[in-house]
C-alpha cells in the first residue's frame, strides 16, 4: 500500500484534473448560452490554440488546511485502504471513462447551428468567443481518467464504489463538492443556467450538463439522497429540478482526504480502547473473540450478524468486542441505547449516518443494551429494535439477557473465573504476587480491566503502607461506587471484644466470617463450584430485639474481613411503580456481587415478607417481588445479612434459603455487666460506677450506649467527671422513653437522696 503522503498527493492530482474537466464543460455551457444572445452577424473571437494546450497543463490541487485538533493523524494514516470488509487492501475500482464524442444534437449541450443563433440585441451581454472545444473536453477527461487510476484510487471513486452511485450520481457530486473547493465554480453555474441569481447547483443543470443523464438520481433511495451526501434546498413552490444543491460537508472532507467521524454522530459516540490485546484475554474470553471473528469472517455478503454479548458485566462484554473489532481491522465504538431518538424520523437518520460512516471508515458499534428493559411500551426497547432493523454492519449488542429479534451470535460473557483472576493477578504483580493473588481473587470478582488500573494505583502509592493493603483498598475503592448510590456505607469500627453475645452466637458469627474468607479454597480448589449453580452465597438471618447487638455483629464481621459494609436504604430502593423495586434490587445485587461488599439489610422483615393471598393487583405484584427477592436471595454470590425484630413475619422460604440464623437473645444480668463495663471509652473521665448495680435495669446494650453518651453528656454540662448521679439521670430519661416503669429505690443514691 503506498504511503499516505503517496496517496495525498494523488488525490490531490485527481481532484485538480476532475475540477479542470468540469470547468470546461461549464464553460462551453456558459459560452453556448451567452451566445444565443449575440447577433449572428458579430464575429466572435478565436482562442488562442496554444493556451487551450497550456490550459491542459494541470495545476496542482491546494487543499485547505486542516482545522486544528480535529481529525487525529492516527485517524488519517493508511485508512483508505481499508474500507472493504476485514481490512483488505483497496478494491480495483475501474475509472468511467469519460466520454470523449459531443452529445447527438438533440441534446440540450449541442452547439447551435448558424443559422438558428438568435438576433444580438442592444442588451446582449459581450460574446465570450467560441465555445471550448469536445476535444479539449475529452483530453481533460483522460488526464482525469488516468489521474484516477491509482491505487488506492481517490476518495471520490472511492466513496462512488462504497456507496453505489452511477457515473451520473458522482458527476452531480462532484459538481456540488466544486462549489466548496473552486470559486470560479459559482459564477460558472450562474452563467451556465442564464441566471446571475442560480449561482449554484441545480438539478437541471447537472441533467444539461453531464452525460447519461437519469431522472431517478434525485430520489429518496438513490444513493445521493438516501446517503445524504447532498441536500436539496427546495423553498416555498419552486421544483424540485431547479432548487439548489449543497453537499454534505462530511463527503466534502472526505473528498478532500480528510476522513474524521461524522459531528453529527460523534457526541453519541465514545471511543472504546484498551492497552492489552487479544493475548492476554483470559480463555474463557479469548475463546469468545474466536468465535467472533470467525462468524464475521465468514459474513462478507448479504447481512451481517449482530453480535449478543450477554450478562451483566458491561466492561467484560466491551473488551470481548474490542478485542473482536481489532482483530478484523476496525474501531470500536460505543452508543448507550439511552441516547438512540425515540422519534422514527431521527433514528432512520442516525442510522442511515452510521451505516453511511461504516462504508468511510473501518469501524464497528457497540451497541450498549445493559440497562433497557424488555418491558411492553418501553419506549428504548423499541428505539434498539428499529434501529437493529435499519443498520447492516458489524454491531456488538451488549445486554443482559437474549434480544428478541436480533438474529446471529449470542454468546455469554462473564469476568474472568477466579483461577484466571488469579493468573491475572500474577501476571500483573511479577515478582512481588507471593500470596496476594490468592487472597485478592478469593474476595473480589474483578475484569482485567480493573485488575491492571488497581496494580498500576497501588505501585504508585506509599511505600510506608504495605502494597497487599495498598492493592485491598483499591479493591474497595473501585467496588464502592455502584453501592453508594443505593446503600448507605457503614463506617464499621466494632471489634470481637466489643460485643456481648453467649458463646454459641458469638461461634456462629466467626463461621460466618470464615466462609467468607475461605470461600474460594472450597468453592474452587475443592471443587464445588463446578458441582454447584446456586447456594454459593453465604446468608444469615440476625433475629432480635431492637438494641441486642444485630448491627453491631455485622460491623464486627466487615472490619474482621476489611469489608465494607452497607445499610440498604428501603426509601431507595423499594417503589410504588410496577417493576422499579426489582429494577432496584438487581442493580443492588450486581453491584455487590464483585465483592468488597456486605449487604444489610436492616428490617428485613420490610422487604422479605411473606406472600399472600392475591385479592387484588397489588397483592400479585407484592408477591411477585418477594418471587424475585427468593430466586435473587439464593443465587447470590456474596454475603447478605438480614436483621430483623420479627423473624415470624418473614416468609419460611426465606428461611429455607438461608445458611445461618443468629438469635439475639435479650442480655441477661451478667451480660449486661459486662456491656456496661465496656460502653465508656478510655478517655472518658470516669468516677467510681457501680456496674453490678447498673446491670439490674433490665436494659439491651443498645439502651445502655444510649445512656452512657447522654450521661457524658450530662457530667460535661455540668463540669464534672461521669458517675453514678449522671448515669441513673440518663437511665431514668431512657426508660421514660421506652415507656417502661420506674422504681425509684433503684435509683436512689447510696445516701438515700434521689
Amino acid at each position: 500500500m503506498s504511503e499516505p503522503g503517496d496517496w495525498q498527493r494523488g488525490n490531490d492530482e485527481y481532484l485538480a484534473a476532475a475540477l479542470y474537466w468540469l470547468r470546461l464543460r461549464l464553460e462551453r455551457l456558459a459560452s453556448l448560452a451567452c451566445d444565443k444572445q449575440l447577433h449572428p452577424s458579430q464575429p466572435s473571437p478565436q482562442k488562442d490554440s496554444q493556451r487551450d494546450e497550456e490550459e491542459l497543463i494541470v495545476e496542482p490541487f491546494a487543499l485547505q488546511p486542516e482545522p486544528t485538533g480535529r481529525v487525529p493523524q492516527e485517524k488519517r494514516s493508511g485508512w483508505f485502504g481499508k474500507l472493504l470488509w476485514w481490512g483488505s487492501e483497496s478494491p480495483e475500482v475501474a475509472v468511467p471513462s469519460t466520454p470523449s464524442t459531443p452529445p447527438p444534437a438533440e441534446t440540450a449541450t449541442a452547439e447551435p447551428q448558424e443559422d438558428e443563433k438568435p438576433q444580438q440585441s442592444q442588451e446582449a451581454p459581450p460574446s465570450r468567443g467560441l465555445p471550448v472545444t469536445w476535444e479539449k473536453i475529452a483530453r481533460a477527461a483522460e488526464k482525469m481518467d488516468e489521474a484516477g487510476k491509482s491505487q488506492p484510487p481517490p476518495a471520490l471513486l472511492l466513496l462512488s464504489h462504497q456507496l453505489g452511485l452511477s457515473r451520473f450520481e458522482q458527476d452531480v457530486l462532484l459538481l456540488c463538492i466544486a462549489m466548496e473547493l473552486d470559486t470560479r465554480i459559482a459564477s460558472l453555474c450562474a452563467q451556465a443556467q442564464d441566471d446571475k441569481v442560480k449561482s449554484y447547483p441545480t438539478f437541471a443543470l447537472a441533467m444539461t450538463l453531464f452525460d447519461d443523464p437519469a431522472w431517478d438520481a434525485l430520489s429518496p433511495h438513490r444513493p445521493l439522497r438516501y446517503w445524504q451526501l447532498l441536500e436539496v434546498n427546495q423553498s416555498g413552490i419552486q421544483s424540485l429540478t431547479t432548487s439548489g444543491l449543497h453537499s454534505d460537508e462530511r463527503i466534502v472532507s472526505f473528498v478532500k482526504g480528510l476522513n474524521y467521524l461524522d459531528d453529527r454522530l460523534a457526541p453519541l459516540l465514545t471511543p472504546v480502547f484498551w492497552t492489552n490485546g487479544q493475548g492476554d484475554l483470559p480463555p474463557s474470553q479469548a475463546d469468545a473473540v474466536e468465535k467472533v471473528v470467525r462468524l464475521l469472517g465468514q459474513s462478507k455478503a448479504g447481512r451481517v450478524p449482530v453480535i449478543q454479548l450477554l450478562g451483566q458485566d458491561g466492561p467484560s462484554e466491551q473488551l470481548v468486542a474490542w478485542n473482536a473489532a481489532s482483530t478484523l481491522g476496525l474501531h470500536l465504538y460505543r452508543l448507550p441505547a439511552e441516547l438512540l431518538p425515540s422519534t422514527i424520523s431521527e433514528l432512520d437518520t442516525l442510522a442511515r449516518l452510521w451505516q453511511r460512516e461504516t462504508n468511510l471508515l473501518p469501524i464497528a458499534l457497540y451497541l450498549d443494551a445493559q440497562e433497557v428493559e424488555r418491558s411492553a411500551g418501553s419506549e428504548a426497547a423499541s428505539a434498539v429494535d428499529r434501529f437493529l432493523a435499519r443498520v447492516n454492519c458489524v454491531l456488538f449488542l451488549g445486554s443482559r439477557e437474549t434480544w428478541p429479534g436480533a438474529t446471529g451470535l449470542a454468546l455469554d460473557i462473564s469476568k474472568p473465573r477466579p483461577e484466571e483472576q488469579k493468573e491475572a493477578w500474577k501476571a500483573a504483580l511479577g515478582n512481588d504476587a507471593g500470596s496476594i493473588p490468592e487472597l485478592l481473587a478469593g474476595q473480589f470478582n474483578l475484569s482485567l480491566a480493573d485488575i491492571k488500573q488497581i496494580t498500576r494505583t497501588a505501585g504508585a502509592g506509599s511505600a510506608e503502607k504495605p502494597l497487599a493493603d495498598r492493592l485491598w483498598d483499591g479493591c474497595l475503592a473501585v467496588t464502592r461506587p455502584r453501592l453508594d448510590l443505593l446503600a448507605q456505607r457503614i463506617d464499621a469500627k466494632a471489634r470481637w471484644d466489643d460485643i456481648v453475645l453467649p458463646a454459641a452466637e458469638v461461634a456462629l458469627l466467626r463461621q460466618i466470617a470464615n466462609q467468607v474468607r475461605l470461600r474460594s479454597k472450597v468453592y474452587d480448589g475443592w471443587g464445588f463450584r463446578q458441582e454447584m449453580n446456586r447456594g454459593l452465597g453465604i446468608s444469615a438471618l440476625f433475629a432480635g430485639e431492637s438494641g441486642t447487638g444485630k448491627t453491631m455483629a455485622a460491623e464486627v464481621i466487615a472490619n474482621d474481613l476489611g469489608l465494607s459494609l452497607y445499610r440498604i436504604d428501603l426509601s431507595a430502593v423499594v417503589s410504588k411503580y410496577i417493576g422499579e423495586t426489582e429494577k432496584n434490587l438487581r442493580r443492588l445485587f450486581d453491584a455487590a456481587e464483585d465483592g468488597g461488599a456486605i449487604l444489610f439489610f436492616d428490617e428485613a422483615d420490610a422487604l422479605f415478607g411473606k406472600r399472600s393471598e392475591v385479592k387484588e393487583s397489588h397483592d400479585r405484584y407484592a408477591n411477585i417481588e418477594i418471587n424475585y427477592l427468593l430466586q435473587r436471595i439464593e443465587s447470590y454470590r456474596g454475603l447478605a445479612i438480614l436483621a430483623t425484630n420479627m423473624k415470624s413475619s418473614l416468609d419460611k422460604a426465606f428461611l429455607r434459603r438461608l445458611r445461618f440464623i443468629v438469635n439475639f437473645p435479650f442480655p441477661g444480668q451478667s451480660e449486661r455487666m459486662i456491656i456496661w463495663q465496656k460502653v465508656f471509652p478510655e478517655q472518658t473521665p470516669q468516677e467510681s460506677l457501680d456496674f453490678g448495680r447498673l446491670a439490674k435495669h433490665n436494659l439491651t446494650g443498645g439502651s445502655i450506649q444510649n445512656i452512657a453518651l447522654c450521661a457524658a453528656f450530662l457530667a460535661a454540662s455540668a463540669g464534672k467527671n461521669v458517675g453514678m448521679e449522671q448515669v441513673l439521670e440518663a437511665a431514668r430519661t431512657e426508660l421514660r422513653k421506652l415507656e417502661r416503669p420506674i422504681s425509684e429505690a433503684d435509683f436512689a443514691s447510696p445516701g438515700g437522696r434521689r
